[in-house]
């Protein structure tokens, strides 16, 4: 006998809920069979939480069993939380900032074996990290000035990082313009490194890191201290490369 499990999920001409059809694909997935329950107007949507005692929809119930809405549902199947790991945005950043690299070694010297791959990879993940910054200047900067001490001691600062951080990356990928790169990478990379163990190893303060913008979930720690420390790192290779 196939098992059965009973869905409510809103769909509306103007609206069809993804987390209810996320939620029927799950179940679909997981071999049951679906009554699949339409809220067709926001009315008959209300009037459902209110007699099911429930805040949101989908709502799911296997059986006699409420399991809830999808997050649970991925839960009870044994899938884990939809929200993931914190650290997946950067992750996506350094992988996405590694194949980039790889692909323009490839092109350019006909090889991965380049010293260039290293300084490409870091260079282009500079990048990537100020584009993100740069979806949404504002909220990065009400984030960046939660920790940073340059910013702090002037506002504008906040407003400038990503520009600043874009060029250093735009500037490592080309190879060009290393008196300027070096020491700019510098300034960013010692003050944001400063900043980050002096929030989080001496203030002890738990705050999320703007490195991935404005919207980030990502913790303030190890992994925002080493990113301030590479750029650091990178400006001082870019200064001993232009004065060798």
């Amino acid at each position: 006998m196939k098992k059965r499990a009973e869905l409510y999920r809103m769909v509306m001409p103007e609206h069809l809920c993804p987390f209810g059809s996320k939620s029927k694909y799950l179940l679909n997935k997981a071999g049951y069979t679906v009554e699949d329950n339409w809220l067709t107007s926001r009315e008959e949507t209300e009037k459902f939480k209110q007699k099911s005692n429930v805040d949101s929809t989908p709502q799911i119930w296997i059986g006699q069993q409420h399991i809830g809405g999808y997050d649970e549902l991925r839960q009870h199947l044994g899938k884990g939380s939809a929200k993931g790991s914190p650290y997946r945005p950067v992750l996506a950043v350094f992988v996405a900032a590694f194949l980039l690299a790889s692909a323009l070694a490839l092109v350019t010297y006909g090889t991965l074996f380049t010293p260039w791959l290293i300084q490409g990879f870091l260079a282009i993940t500079m990048f990537l990290l100020a584009m993100l910054k740069l979806q949404d200047v504002e909220s990065f900067s009400n984030m960046f000035l939660g920790y940073d001490l340059l910013a702090r001691r002037w506002v504008p600062y906040a407003y400038l990082y990503p520009y600043g951080e874009a060029l250093v990356g735009l500037l490592m990928v080309a190879g060009v313009l290393a008196w300027l790169s070096g020491p700019l990478a510098l300034m960013l990379g010692g003050g944001g490194a400063v900043s980050v163990f002096y929030a989080v190893y001496i203030q002890k303060r738990e705050l999320t890191c703007a490195c991935v913008g404005g919207n980030s979930k990502v913790p303030l720690g190890a992994v925002s201290l080493t990113e301030n420390l590479v750029m650091f790192c990178m400006g001082g290779w870019m200064l001993l490369k232009f004065f060798q």
